[in-house]
């Protein structure tokens, strides 16, 4: 099941990995990996005998969020975030998801990673909200998502500065659940698959359902409220100009 670099593979005993493989795009979230993406979850969420979904990305990149050309037309009223639905789509897959973050991930892509029950980072790699570093408000229900794994007033860092910090800068600080190097991030991720999987399917899917819950409530939140701010943060006469400046610095 592969479309836009995008594919479903099973793994042993109910194991199955969704892993992003555009590297022409960076893992970037046009409009093509953005449905692509979407199109795989739903596929996901119907397999009926996994039990633990592991989400890779690309050696050196997990997501780089948003892509440019979905960043200048959201910024000129040309496209709406379609991306929003990630999140939700990640949140609502009925068993365990596991986020292997070995590579960089910053903005949506960050976001995308945080909605997973288990965030396995690498050391060397940089993770950040980094919304507010092209100057318009974060999306994809980052501003709850972050809470998920850190204290507000990190959470609160991160947001306002747009900062993207090494993985090193998350370990002991954070609640992310492992902080390695990055060649051991997938490794180590498909053994912690391994151990959900060995528990019967309704187990976890009724136990998935009553952890995530606090996560979804507070995404459907704030879907409301960073809707809003988008629409004024968008409007800004010079933010066309701001996104192309940070993109030729990346």
């Amino acid at each position: 099941m592969t479309a836009a670099n995008v594919s479903l593979i099973r793994h042993d005993d109910g194991v199955v990995e969704l892993a992003m493989r555009d590297e022409a795009g960076r893992n970037a979230m046009s409009e093509p990996f953005v449905h692509a993406l979407s199109a795989r979850l739903k596929e996901a969420a119907l397999i009926g005998d996994a039990k633990c979904f592991v989400l890779t990305g690309l050696p050196d990149i997990f997501s780089s969020g948003a892509s440019f050309d979905m960043l200048v037309g959201l910024s000129k009223g040309e496209l709406e975030p379609t991306d929003i639905v990630l999140p939700k789509l990640v949140l609502d897959l009925p068993v365990p998801v596991i986020a292997a973050m070995g590579g960089h991930a910053v903005g949506g892509g960050f976001a995308l990673g945080l909605c997973a029950d288990v965030v396995l980072m690498a050391r060397g790699s940089r993770y950040g909200a980094t919304f507010m570093g092209m100057g318009f408000t974060p999306g994809m229900g980052a501003t709850e998502l972050l809470l998920h794994v850190m204290p507000p007033s990190l959470a609160s860092e991160l947001l306002f500065t747009g900062e993207a910090k090494k993985g090193s800068w998350y370990e002991g600080r954070t609640g992310v659940n492992a902080v390695v190097p990055r060649a051991e991030v997938e490794g180590r991720a498909m053994q912690l698959a391994a151990r959900i999987a060995e528990k019967p399917r309704a187990s976890l899917e009724m136990l998935k359902r009553t952890l995530s819950l606090p996560r979804r409530q507070a995404f459907e939140r704030t879907y409301t409220m960073e809707t809003l701010m988008h629409r004024v943060s968008f409007a800004q006469g010079d933010l066309v100009a701001r996104i192309a400046a940070v993109h030729d610095e990346g």
